[in-house]
């Protein structure tokens, strides 16, 4: 069997080559790329053109994503990351552990959450001055028919008073 070397030129990747194989839009990539997640470098003809372990850091990013987690987050980690190599397992293991505890929490509030909702199935109110999930942690829930903040509300630091 016969090994060929790579041609430096195919080693890399078109921003459509990315989009297609990592199954994101071209936009996807270059937002991506704008927020500092991934970086390409320029070709004489001033195209972009990525790595090829670019294709893992978008796979991780989407995993994150589907987490829940914020790109600025997912940036702080990637951040940890080498960049002269592709993110190996190892690199994985690292990142999961760092965002279990983050998942764990958002699992732990999203059940919260679940069972409030059932206390308001059926009741129908929303109301902005009594429901923790319409208005929730509201200061200004304490206000007069005009909707000042009573002198109890004023002066504790909210926005605009």
């Amino acid at each position: 069997m016969s090994h060929r070397k790579l041609n430096p030129q195919k080693q890399s990747l078109t921003v459509g080559d990315v989009a297609r194989r990592s199954g994101v839009a071209v936009s996807t990539v270059h937002y991506y790329e704008a927020k500092g997640l991934i970086e390409s470098t320029r070709n004489a003809g001033n195209q972009r053109r990525f790595s090829r372990d670019v294709l893992r850091r978008v796979a991780v990013i989407k995993i994150a994503q589907r987490t829940g987690m914020p790109l600025a987050e997912i940036k702080a980690s990637l951040d940890d990351l080498p960049t002269s190599r592709t993110p190996d397992a190892e690199d994985w293991r690292h990142l999961s552990e760092q965002w279990r505890s983050a998942l764990d929490e958002r699992i732990h509030c999203l059940i919260a959450l679940r069972d409030q909702l059932d206390g308001c199935i059926g009741c129908g109110c929303l109301s902005l001055k009594s429901c923790p999930l319409r208005n929730p942690g509201d200061v200004l829930a304490d206000t007069d028919a005009e909707g000042e903040a009573s002198p109890s509300v004023v002066g504790t630091g909210v926005p605009g008073r």
